[in-house]
């Protein structure tokens, strides 16, 4: 058990760091920002649920490794309809970028920002449902990013 719970936090950080890398590299590549007002109020409502989930769910756990801590499930504020909304305001800010300077580059970027947004989200759920047994009865009534969707 120690060994698998290792090796999800591990994943849980690979996910994190890529998440942070394809934004990084997408700032690089000139492809996150736009002066499109379209992009600009995409990203500004991507900003705002992320800090919505972040002051929601409290300054308990700032860690680049998933690390469920002690206090309960956070199932109030945008964690009511979805249960990753900082991973799908992330993964909306760096797409709308995308779409403002559509580019094989900045398409391999938005790729792995997803998929290493989905690890993150495997791996820490995982580790969530270890510790709390009644994840399993919230992640049945939310949806993990986009309403009605995913």
């Amino acid at each position: 058990m120690k060994s698998h719970t290792t090796w999800l936090k591990a994943i849980s950080t690979i996910g994190y760091l890529g998440m942070a890398g394809a934004l990084i590299a997408l700032l690089v590549i000139r492809a996150l920002f736009s002066v499109s007002p379209f992009v600009i109020a995409l990203q500004v409502a991507a900003l705002l649920l992320l800090l919505w989930a972040r002051f929601t769910f409290g300054w308990r756990s700032l860690h680049v490794i998933a690390n469920p801590t002690e206090g309960g499930l956070v199932t109030s504020g945008p964690y009511r309809y979805i249960r990753h909304p900082i991973y799908t305001a992330m993964c909306l800010f760096g797409w709308s970028g995308i779409a403002a300077h559509w580019s094989w580059g900045a398409i391999v970027w938005g790729v792995v920002l997803v998929a290493n947004g989905l690890l993150r989200i495997w791996a820490e759920e995982t580790l969530v449902t270890q510790r709390y047994p009644e994840y399993a009865q919230y992640a049945a009534r939310t949806w993990r990013m986009i309403p009605y969707v995913f």
